[in-house]
């Protein structure tokens, strides 16, 4: 599975912005996650196929996750966004279920990468 991430930029604090990831075949499960410089990459939120959604409590209420099941793409819609949010936004794809969904060994593909870089 070849995962293709868009959609990152600059923006202010408080903007908004929208991530999609395409995915050449199905997953069980597709989600993003994140590398601020310096950081480990942490998990951000993942949807499964039957559409259960998991995110981490640092984005609760301000990111959503979304799927178009048909077109294998997931989105990641990202509102009130802080400074903090800054960094290295990586699509990821597994193929099985179980698991916490929050571990990087979890997911079996990734994507390249997109830039999101939130200004004060």
């Amino acid at each position: 599975v070849q995962l293709q991430a868009s959609g990152g930029g600059l923006v202010q604090a408080g903007g908004s912005l929208r991530l999609s990831c395409a995915a050449s075949g199905r997953s069980y499960a597709m989600g993003w996650f994140r590398q601020a410089p310096g950081k480990e990459r942490e998990f951000v939120a993942t949807i499964t196929s039957g559409y259960s959604t998991y995110s981490a409590d640092s984005v609760k209420g301000r990111f959503t996750i979304s799927r178009d099941g048909a077109q294998n793409t997931v989105y990641l819609q990202m509102n009130s966004l802080k400074p903090e949010d800054t960094g290295v936004y990586y699509c990821a794809a597994r193929l099985w279920g179980a698991g916490t969904y929050r571990g990087r060994d979890e997911y079996d593909y990734w994507g390249q990468g997109t830039q999101v870089t939130v200004s004060s």
